[in-house]
């Protein structure tokens, strides 16, 4: 009897265990999807032409078959071209309009894309950069074919995802030349624990760390194991890399930059202002308003090596 009774005790503990670890893996994959699992609309979108500019716009196709909605800026004998990239949740990449006047006016042409699921962009889900830099590819393959980009710079500018997007593509594709990143996250897994300690118990969210990773792997799928900020950024090599952030962001808290830098190779440039900034600038639909943080971006594109 006493047997059969410590067996029983035994077998709900064992239950009640594996319930737990069940729950541990299956809260953040259904935080994910609150988060993650569906296509962004955007109710407000730019135009080339508030901005004094012509833009043309099409499509181009991911190797894994996505249609990436793209606007491109030329310039005249590009002395370089940059592809631009938005956040998670928006704003719509025709924000960038802005910057890609200044870019022209210093004889650098852009690309702007709204990354898969997002805007008319094809995609039912946004994958946190792990499987987005295809977008970047099917752009940067095109930019190869033009006849008019050949042996121009390829520069990738992307702010929050788009930041995280523009660091894993460079890790993944040797013809992208330079990177910016704003506020880019380390690691998805990293933002989203530091972002779920400020929702819920500080103990909570240090219980769900260590299954976070395992919940991306089945939300996401292998690609999450290998393609982050902190592991692409190691394979740079000798490309230039602008990070910007600001010490106050509470999208994106600093400590992903302190990470990226101390992973970074030496030589790459960093950019930091006080505050909560999550795109560096209140300016960024026209960056002209703020000289510091303009002047810091078109240095770096027109220090590229060509």
């Amino acid at each position: 009897m006493k047997k059969t009774r410590r067996n029983t005790i035994m077998l709900i503990i064992i239950v009640i265990v594996i319930l737990n670890l069940a729950a541990c893996i299956v809260i953040p994959i259904v935080m994910f999807n609150s988060m993650l699992g569906r296509h962004v609309e955007f109710a407000k979108t730019w135009t080339a032409g508030e901005f004094g500019l012509e833009a043309d716009n099409f499509f181009v196709k991911t190797d894994d078959g996505f249609n990436i909605d793209v606007w491109e800026v030329a310039a005249e004998s590009p002395k370089a071209i940059v592809v631009c990239l938005s956040g998670m949740h928006g704003p719509s990449a025709t924000i960038y309009f802005g910057h890609a006047q200044s870019f022209k006016e210093h004889g650098i042409a852009t690309i702007i894309l709204d990354m898969r699921g997002h805007g008319k962009s094809d995609g039912g889900k946004i994958s946190a950069g792990y499987t987005e830099w295809r977008d970047v590819k099917a752009v940067v393959d095109y930019v190869k074919q033009k006849p008019l980009y050949d042996s121009v710079p390829i520069v990738v500018f992307g702010v929050s995802l788009g930041a995280a997007t523009a660091i894993n593509a460079a890790g993944e594709i040797a013809d992208i030349d330079g990177v910016i990143a704003l506020s880019a996250f380390s690691s998805w897994e990293e933002v989203f624990c530091d972002n779920m300690a400020v929702q819920v118990p500080r103990i909570l969210s240090e219980i769900e760390r260590p299954f976070v990773p395992l919940a991306s792997y089945l939300f996401f799928g292998p690609d999450s194991r290998r393609i982050k900020p902190r592991m692409e950024i190691k394979k740079l090599g000798n490309r230039p890399l602008l990070l910007m952030h600001s010490t106050g962001d509470t999208q994106v808290p600093y400590r992903n930059f302190e990470t990226l830098t101390t992973l970074a190779p030496a030589h790459v440039e960093t950019f930091v202002r006080d505050g909560d900034l999550h795109f560096i600038t209140e300016h960024f639909d026209n960056p002209k308003e703020d000289a510091e943080y303009l002047d810091t971006i078109m240095e770096f594109i027109n220090n590229m090596p060509l």
